[in-house]
């Protein structure tokens, strides 16, 4: 039993942050589930774009494709949908095996959504149509007008993985969305037994760019600590919110629980250790979906222990010390945010320009 393998005893799943044809071709996807019990899948538009680009793999698809639908965008649709389909269902028996509780794999909307509610709601209820997949999850970043999209979505039984989450307070927004929309779901009479969602924190972002504002600031104690104990801070909070009468009201009605999803986990800094962001955030029911590169790193030498509720003590104290630095948490995660959703939409735009450059190629 391999390190991957005895997160399961701690009650983490573990997730793949790639998604290419390579992976699915070549039988290494099988393999991860069978050999590392992998247990889902999330994609975005910087890994479709690293997948459309970097390979010959979908030339033939953009070809075709491009005689029958002119619009970059619909054609790029129609191949990740092909691929999310394709990984869906290889993630089946995982997603029978435990009971609907992990062997998801995660489309996310057009990034130049991420500010609009109404247009997010149109996209997710087609892509959810479109992939058909009972274990897909479409995914709507957590910006302040995707929250009544989230809420709409999971109201309308829609699988929903909350992306681009940096903060606190946008966290416990997240989990009123979350219980809303099953609530509204409920009242209307319907079953909430089968909707599924996860809340993905970006963490080592975080670190990235608080850590030189410390190191000017002299504070260097705090130094790749931040990321961490926010990580911590935004546990605790999904632990009230399930010791909470309001969301224990949903789960006597089936209800699942939202399980906090780490995300943005390899490591930036070259002087952290390679799994920094997995080894540190080790708890029941939550989820860390990794770049290959990490996985294969904490295969080989990862240890595994429970880690996420220990050191509070720790964690409170570095986000005092870090308000005590002059530095507010807050608007460097709102920050992130906006940077966060900027940059996939540089990704979306090198991904379709790519779609559009090889169609006059073949033209």
């Amino acid at each position: 039993m391999n390190p991957l393998n005895k997160l399961q005893k701690h009650g983490q799943s573990i997730w793949l942050d790639l998604l290419n044809r390579e992976i699915m071709d070549s039988g290494k996807l099988q393999s991860l589930i069978e050999q590392d019990d992998l247990r889902g899948l999330t994609s975005n538009p910087s890994i479709f774009e690293k997948a459309i680009s970097g390979s010959s793999d979908y030339d033939d698809d953009i070809a075709t494709l491009s005689r029958e639908e002119d619009n970059n965008a619909a054609i790029f649709f129609d191949m990740a949908i092909d691929d999310i389909q394709r990984a869906a269902d290889t993630f089946k028996p995982v997603f029978d095996k435990t009971e609907g509780k992990d062997g998801f794999v995660s489309l996310e909307v057009s990034p130049y959504l991420a500010n609009d509610t109404d247009g997010t709601i149109e996209q997710v209820r087609e892509l959810w149509k479109k992939v058909d997949r009972k274990n897909v999850m479409i995914k709507i970043p957590g910006t302040k007008q995707g929250l009544p999209a989230i809420r709409e979505c999971l109201r309308e039984g829609i699988n929903i993985n909350v992306t681009l989450l940096f903060g606190l307070p946008r966290y416990r927004e997240i989990t009123e969305a979350f219980m809303g929309g099953l609530e509204d779901r409920l009242n209307e009479g319907n079953s909430i037994t089968d909707v599924s969602s996860v809340a993905s924190f970006f963490l080592s972002r975080i670190d990235v760019i608080i850590d030189p504002m410390l190191k000017e600031k002299g504070a260097n104690n705090l130094v790749g600590e931040v990321a961490i104990a926010s990580a911590k801070m935004a546990y605790q909070i999904y632990l009230e919110m399930i010791e909470s009468d309001r969301f224990k009201k949903l789960e006597a009605n089936g209800a699942q629980r939202q399980r906090v999803l780490w995300a943005s986990t390899s490591t930036k800094d070259p002087s952290f250790s390679d799994v920094k962001y997995v080894e540190n955030l080790i708890g029941k029911e939550t989820i860390n979906t990794l770049p290959m590169e990490t996985i294969d790193a904490f295969r080989d030498h990862g240890k595994v222990e429970e880690t996420l509720t220990k050191g509070l003590d720790h964690a409170n104290k570095v986000m005092d010390d870090l308000k005590a630095a002059g530095i507010d948490i807050d608007n460097i995660t709102q920050k992130l945010e906006d940077e966060g959703v900027e940059k996939f939409n540089k990704a979306y735009d090198k991904l379709l320009k790519s779609i559009h450059d090889q169609k006059q190629n073949k033209g």
